[in-house]
């Protein structure tokens, strides 16, 4: 039965470049003898280290506990010793360091104790718990907390999957749907009971033929009524809320979670994490990386968490004149230098950059409103208002253009012939409206803090004033009510 879709606005088609790195098996990345792992891998608050330095772990224990609801642990990739917990560069173009936790591989690779979670038996609550103990998040790029999702009041009409992937050069999901389509069906059945979801749609681009055929001969040996929805192959389209659009017809602003709109939406790798970790007790410690670009064997590796992106670069052979890497899709990623910063749980792909792949940008020019970025906006924005209201730092006229509607695609930037780097202005626009709604934040806590102050002590002086009244009153009274003394009477003297 064919399904209705429903077509978002604007979007691009950019060159895919998937095939090289699509047609190889995913492989398994040697283990290294070091591995770095940053504490905040997720959305919400960083974990709390729970092991010493010198303290000896072994491969899924817990080396750093949640410590809010928003929050997932952080485990050992491997048995080893720990040797270092302080800060270490991360893959940012800051290249400021953060809070990690350094393990050095003894080359065991000895597990702790694994035992599969009877989820059937539990209530929901205990199976989330259990979901954040194991570290699970949106393998997608999100890396938000995936116990959190599940919860909710909002009775779920559509699970959705989103196999889309639709960012240039990224593989990982396409092989991953391939290869281990039983695993991932087996984890929408679960997600299935735990949402009490009525209906599931994995969604799959048609660019990726084997990968449907993987999928719908699962549903058939599982013999499950899920189906796999196959959606024009067009960027953004596995956008979380294009997504929703396209399958529901459901409009999701930002500032509404898809949860209150009966809709659940999980990454295919999150499902296979999801299902390993309830069906054989294995915590998040490895993920699937895409490496590609100018590299002479395009990939994909599973990886170890805290591997050093050099090093997984290395197994993939870049050319000599690679100069730098992009982390993640060249639409949305990370333009950064060579670098030993480690593989996180968000780390989906590895680029490697050449001029010869990604020539550098052409200077920027005046724009001349040609309207193609508001033609490409998914989000039916108007671009240009929001580049010329921000690079003017009039932000609040730009925050009443839907600023926070921007979901930074990179659509806009990709189609203007002016060469603006347009996202760059929406970022730097939304971090101003957020460092002053920061200031007036602090400046009404002050203006709080201050008017309380003086409403204690205008009290305390009131209380104070009417304690001595009180005083003065009661001395007044007393005064009154107690019984006159008057002198006795001088007897009258003899005569």
């Amino acid at each position: 039965m064919m399904r209705t879709l429903f077509s978002f606005p604007g979007g691009v088609k950019p060159d895919p470049n998937k095939e090289a790195s699509a047609r190889a098996f995913i492989a398994s990345a040697p283990l290294p003898e070091r591995l770095v792992l940053p504490l905040k891998q997720s959305a919400g608050v960083a974990p709390l280290p729970c092991v010493r330095v010198g303290e000896r772990v072994k491969k899924g224990q817990i080396i750093a506990v949640a410590e809010a609801w928003i929050s997932v642990s952080l485990h050992a990739p491997t048995s080893g010793k720990v040797t270092d917990i302080g800060a270490h560069p991360l893959a940012h173009p800051s290249g400021l360091p953060a809070p990690a936790i350094v393990i050095e591989a003894d080359g065991e690779d000895a597990w702790r104790e694994r035992q599969p979670l009877d989820w059937q038996g539990l209530a929901p609550r205990e199976v989330q718990c259990y979901l954040q103990q194991s570290g699970v998040v949106g393998l997608g790029g999100a890396v938000f907390p995936s116990h959190a999702k599940l919860g909710g009041d909002t009775p779920t009409e559509e699970l959705i999957i989103n196999g889309a992937e639709c960012e240039p050069y990224i593989t990982c999901d396409d092989r991953l749907m391939r290869e281990r389509a039983d695993e991932i069906i087996s984890g929408v059945a679960l997600l299935r009971d735990l949402t009490g979801a009525r209906q599931c749609l994995i969604a799959v681009e048609n660019n990726k033929p084997e990968a449907i055929r993987a999928l719908r001969g699962a549903i058939g040996k599982h013999r499950e009524d899920f189906v796999v929805v196959t959606l024009p192959a067009r960027y953004p389209a596995g956008s979380l809320r294009q997504l929703i659009y396209a399958l529901t017809g459901k409009h999701a602003p930002v500032n509404v979670l898809p949860a209150a709109l009966g809709v659940q939406c999980f990454n295919v790798a999150t499902v296979h994490s999801i299902w390993r970790a309830v069906a054989h007790g294995e915590p998040v410690v490895r993920r699937v990386v895409t490496v590609s670009g100018n590299v002479r064997a395009p990939k994909n590796w599973e990886a170890p968490i805290g591997m050093s992106m050099n090093a997984l670069l290395q197994l993939s052979e870049p050319l000599d004149d690679t100069d730098g890497l992009i982390v993640g899709g060249p639409m949305m990623g990370l333009s950064l230098p060579l670098t030993n910063a480690p593989i996180t749980k968000g780390s989906n792909c590895l680029i490697a950059r050449s001029p010869r792949l990604f020539p550098p940008r052409p200077p920027e020019s005046p724009c001349i409103r040609c309207t193609a970025c508001a033609q490409a906006c998914p989000q039916g924005l108007q671009p240009f208002e929001l580049y010329w209201w921000s690079r003017a730092r009039n932000f609040d006229r730009a925050a009443e253009h839907a600023l926070a509607e921007c979901i930074e695609c990179g659509c806009c930037a990709y189609v203007c012939p002016a060469a603006i780097p347009l996202v760059h202005y929406f970022r730097f626009a939304k971090g101003e409206l957020a460092a002053a709604a920061r200031e007036r934040q602090m400046a009404d806590g002050a203006r709080d803090r201050f008017e309380f102050r003086q409403f204690r002590a205008e009290r305390e002086k009131a209380e104070k004033q009417a304690k001595t009244a009180a005083a003065k009153q009661a001395a007044v009274m007393s005064a009154a009510a107690a019984p006159s003394e008057k002198p006795a009477p001088t007897p009258p003297s003899e005569p």
